[in-house]
């Protein structure tokens, strides 16, 4: 599990409030670090790649920020697993 740190262990001022939707609600969350693998900005999808070489997928909403939300290419990014409806996906995406 390298590049994994539990986020329970997080006070709740730091957690985003999107936080207690996707860890408590969904399952419990993991903080990883990957890089995009490709996003579309006409579907607002894509997929990240893990560090071990796994990917998951990622919706725009689940891009933290203000405004039009999406990712490029190549850009490290730190993020939640959570179990969606078709599978592990990426939640409180941030780019790094």
């Amino acid at each position: 599990m390298a590049g994994r740190k539990l986020r329970f262990g997080q006070s709740p001022a730091q957690r985003p409030l999107s936080f207690l939707w996707d860890c408590k609600i969904q399952g419990g969350c993991f903080l990883v670090v990957g890089k995009v693998k490709w996003f579309s900005k006409q579907k607002g999808y894509g997929f990240i790649e893990q560090e071990d070489g796994t990917d998951v997928f990622v919706h725009y909403a689940s891009v933290v920020g203000e405004g039009f939300r999406t990712l490029e290419e190549g850009q490290t990014v730190e993020f939640d697993v959570v179990q969606g409806p078709r599978g592990n996906q990426a939640a409180n995406v941030t780019v790094q």
